[in-house]
Order: C-alpha cells, then sequence, then structure tokens
C-alpha cells in the first residue's frame, strides 16, 4: 500500500509530506520511501497561523479561515508529492495543531486544523486524520504519536536505546517493557522565536547567532526553574506554554542582553533539558532527527553533555531525519485502515491502545483491508 503521510509540526513553517510503499511481511513492516518534500506556508497564511497561536486570541472567523486555508495548502502539497513520484493509495494528513488543552498536567482537549476534505476532493483517496482526538478521549496526551515509529524503530538496537526529535518542541521514546515517550520542553520554538523577532529570519542558521554568543549562567537557571521540567511522564507541552511571549518577559528582566547571548541560552536550555532525561533512563543510544539536528551548536552541547552515549543520525537507520514525522504518520494512516491500535498507553498515558482518526472517503467506493489478527513488531526501510 502506498501511503502519503503529510504533516506541519510546531515550527509551523512548511508542510512536510512522505510518500511511503509499506508491505507486511513476516511480522515486520517493510517500507520504501518513495518521495518527500516541503511546501512551505504562503507569508500570508503563515502570519495569520502565527498570530492565532498562543497567546494570541482570535475569533471563529479566524479559525475557520485556518481549517479552510490550510487544508487547501496540504492538498496542494499532496499532490505535488504525488505528481513528482505517484500515486496514493490512503493520505494521512496531522493538520496543523492550533491549540492543545492542558491543564494541571492533564490533557482536555487537541486542535489540529487543516480540513481533509480538500485533501479528498484533489486526490481522490481516502484520507485518514484528527489522529490525536480518540487518544485524549482515552486519558492520554494525544502525544507523542510519533513513539510508535520509534519503537518499531529501536527494536532490536544493543544495550538501552531511545529516539529523539528536535522539532519545535523536543520529545524522546525510550525502548523498554513497556516504551516510555514524552515531551522534553522546548527544542527550537524559543529560538526560531527569538531569532525571527530580532532579524526576521525564521531559524538560527546553522547555530551561527548562537556561536557568536555566550551561554548565561544565571539566565540559564531561571530558563530551566520552569516547573513543567518536573512533572513525571507521560506529559506533553507545545507552544501554549514555550511562546514568544515568554522572550519579552526575558528581555525586561534581562535589560542589555545581547541577541547572540540569548540565542545561545537558549540553545544550552534545549541541550541541557535533553541530555537531563537521557542521562535518567541511562540511554546508551540515541537515534536523533529533527531540524534541530542541522545545528551544530546544538548537537556539539548535547556530545558534550553526553559523552558516554552513541547519537546517531536516523538516516543510520535508514530513515531520512527531516521526514520523520510524515513518515510516522503515513504508518499510522496504514495502521488505522488495517484495523490495529497504533497508540502506546504506557507513552501517552491512555487507558488503553486505540484505533486513531477520522477517515474522509474518496471518490470510490470506500473499501478498506482486512484487519490483520496481529501487530508488527518492526519496521525496516528499504532503498
Amino acid at each position: 500500500m502506498r501511503v502519503l503521510g503529510m504533516i506541519s509540526g510546531t515550527s509551523h513553517d512548511a508542510i512536510d509530506t512522505a510518500l511511503v510503499d509499506i508491505r507486511h511481511r513476516g511480522g515486520r513492516l517493510h517500507c520504501r520511501v518513495l518521495g518527500t518534500g516541503a511546501t512551505p506556508y504562503p507569508a500570508d497564511l503563515r502570519r495569520e497561523l502565527v498570530e492565532a497561536l498562543p497567546p494570541g486570541r482570535v475569533g471563529l472567523d479566524a479559525v475557520c479561515r485556518l481549517d479552510t486555508r490550510i487544508g487547501r495548502a496540504f492538498a496542494e502539497a499532496a499532490r505535488r508529492t504525488v505528481a513528482e513520484h505517484g500515486p496514493a493509495d490512503l493520505v494521512c494528513s496531522h493538520g496543523q495543531t492550533l491549540y492543545h488543552w492542558v491543564q494541571g498536567g492533564e490533557v482536555l482537549g487537541t486542535l489540529q486544523v487543516g480540513q481533509p476534505a480538500w485533501t479528498a476532493e484533489l486526490l481522490g483517496v481516502p484520507v485518514v486524520s484528527d489522529l490525536r482526538a480518540r487518544d485524549v478521549a482515552a486519558g492520554g496526551q494525544g502525544a507523542p504519536l510519533v513513539a510508535h515509529l520509534d519503537t518499531l524503530l529501536l527494536a532490536g538496537l544493543p544495550g538501552r536505546a531511545a529516539a529523539l526529535n528536535l522539532g519545535g518542541i523536543a520529545n524522546i521514546t525510550v525502548a523498554g517493557d513497556p516504551p516510555l515517550a514524552y515531551d522534553t520542553g522546548p527544542a527550537n520554538a524559543l529560538v526560531d522565536a527569538a531569532v525571527l523577532a530580532a532579524t526576521g529570519a525564521p531559524y538560527d542558521d546553522g547555530g551561527r547567532i548562537a556561536a557568536a554568543g555566550s551561554v548565561q549562567p544565571g539566565l540559564l537557571a531561571e530558563l530551566l526553574d520552569e516547573p513543567y521540567y518536573r512533572l513525571p511522564p507521560p506529559k506533553t507541552t507545545g507552544k501554549e506554554l514555550f511562546h514568544p511571549g515568554l522572550l519579552g518577559a526575558l528581555r525586561t528582566r534581562h535589560p542589555g542582553l545581547a541577541l547572540s547571548d540569548l540565542v545561545a541560552t537558549l540553545t544550552a536550555l534545549t541541550a541541557r533539558t535533553v541530555a537531563a532525561e537521557v542521562e535518567r533512563h541511562g540511554v546508551t543510544t540515541l537515534v536523533a532527527s529533527g531540524g534541530g539536528m542541522r545545528n551544530p551548536v546544538l548537537t556539539g552541547m548535547l556530545r558534550e553533555l553526553l559523552p558516554d552515549v552513541r547519537l546517531l543520525q536516523s538516516e543510520e537507520l535508514g530513515l531520512p531525519a527531516d521526514a520523520k514525522e510524515a513518515i510516522a504518520f503515513a504508518v499510522l494512516g496504514w495502521y488505522t485502515v488495517h484495523g490495529l491500535p497504533a497508540t502506546l498507553p504506557s507513552c501517552t498515558g491512555a487507558r488503553g491502545a486505540r484505533i486513531l482518526g477520522s477517515l474522509t472517503p474518496g471518490e470510490a467506493p470506500l473499501r478498506l483491508p482486512a484487519p490483520l489478527a496481529a501487530a508488527p513488531t518492526a519496521i525496516s526501510f528499504v532503498s
């Protein structure tokens, strides 16, 4: 089955796509990545999206516009991907998270926008969407859903293995029985916000700004005092907590703080909070992915803090790092149409594993594959 996975993550800069041919043999998923892509949001749409994110306040008219415009943007990203890499039998669209409602450590609701009907109409194939809601309804955090792919990928690695994704928010999956997964805190979210506000650039390209500055110990200690870091897993977070408004407050308390020193300190915050969780679980092999792995200052800090941990790029296991989340959602869509639960209660905190998502039919009568009696236990990527 050829499944197109799509997601725009917490960096909310582009729609990542991955067309994956997924075959099931001998209890293992064999995946061939046929093509990947990243379609940037139009500048005005991204601006409207950023204005709607916490701590912004918008009306239902803005939410409706975003749901439609982002839905159409996802449909266009899907069209481009299949035009370049061939047709899809199924699409799994995460959409764009607009709000994750967390109160007292409990997730009460989650809202992803990007109406899937636009993709179903344009491609004429079924679309799985709204994947987080069922886990939340079952008492879970609705995240991190990518942990399912992580546990399949980590199966068989020696020692204590974990997967790390450095997107807007950093999340870790620790292999075990049962596995554990949660958000450790910000990865690129605060760095990106600081750079954007000061320069108009979307991120610290190559870590150059951080490299020009120095970590401020007092400021770092203040940042590390955030109560989220002391919460036990499972836990999730996002830009409702780590939002650009924090930076204005920091600058008020630290007048004269140079941008390079601020970015260096925020980069160190990511490295310190990630390293603390890696050490907590005695991880010996860390498989990393996400945009943060393109920042040599951040990766250098991680290697310095974790000298005894083998740090691998996910490409070394055949999984393209920049498209990992899109590939993960392609796999989740495959699970859904085969009648298989794809959540890990030990990772999300739900009462049990659940089949995820809602299904929007394509142009033909909806025919699902026969349900599988047993779920795959490992995954491999072939060229």
